[in-house]
């Protein structure tokens, strides 16, 4: 059955949430950054296909394409996805778009359609 995250959500702050609302799914995020976690090494559980982690923004020295040295923010985020369903090439095309979105929240919105 689909379950939308807003149902889920009203459900978990009014703590009604079942085992059978948050089990069956095939892709999760974990956001281990909203706790202070800067990385995490997410796990599957079947019958999940893929699963990231959200680290928090971290503010870094980085290099421009001059190299001179700025301050950049930095998130880590992971991935773990079965490899009977996907490749690994995939993940790392899907985790370069996420990126990008990322990055540029409004090419996100428009690429919304």
């Amino acid at each position: 059955a689909v379950v939308s995250t807003q149902s889920t959500g009203a459900l978990a702050e009014n703590n009604k949430l079942s085992t059978d609302d948050v089990t069956g799914g095939t892709f999760s995020l974990s956001n281990v950054g909203a706790v202070g976690g800067t990385y995490a090494s997410p796990m599957l559980v079947v019958p999940e296909v893929c699963i990231g982690a959200f680290g928090r923004t971290q503010r870094k020295p980085a290099f421009n394409a001059e190299g001179e040295v700025y301050a950049a923010n930095t998130m880590c985020v992971s991935w773990s996805g079965d490899h009977r369903v996907l490749d690994g090439a995939t993940v790392a095309r899907f985790s370069n778009v996420v990126s990008a979105y990322l990055q540029d929240p409004t090419r996100l919105l428009l690429s919304l359609k």
